[in-house]
């Protein structure tokens, strides 16, 4: 089931975790294994996957290459780690360390 998961995207992949009840023990899987959400492990696993996201997809790279030096922001998430599987502030600084370190030429 997780690899089926793994192939959603946008609201699909929203739904598909909406009712799972994750937040009670504060603790997801992966590959089986259990994860912490406020752990060193979960962060990462967070920082792996979206490395791989940015060496694979040339598209993701352009986008946030095109961004500039803007602030990156998202209005729409959650803020406490304890309400989603990723914060409004684990997304952007990803996202903008990612940019720089494309910009360094480290990906």
């Amino acid at each position: 089931m997780q690899k089926e998961v793994c192939l959603l995207v946008g609201i699909a992949a929203k739904r598909k975790g909406q009712n799972k009840q994750w937040k009670v023990k504060q603790i997801l899987y992966w590959k089986g294994e259990p994860l912490k959400r406020k752990s060193m492990g979960y962060q990462a696993l967070l920082d792996s996957a979206y490395l791989e996201m940015a060496k694979q997809s040339e598209g993701f790279r352009k986008a946030l290459v095109a961004s500039g030096v803007a602030v990156l922001r998202h209005s729409i998430g959650r803020r406490k780690e304890n309400e989603t599987v990723l914060t409004t502030q684990e997304f952007c600084s990803r996202l903008t360390n990612l940019r720089d370190r494309i910009n360094n030429g480290e990906i």
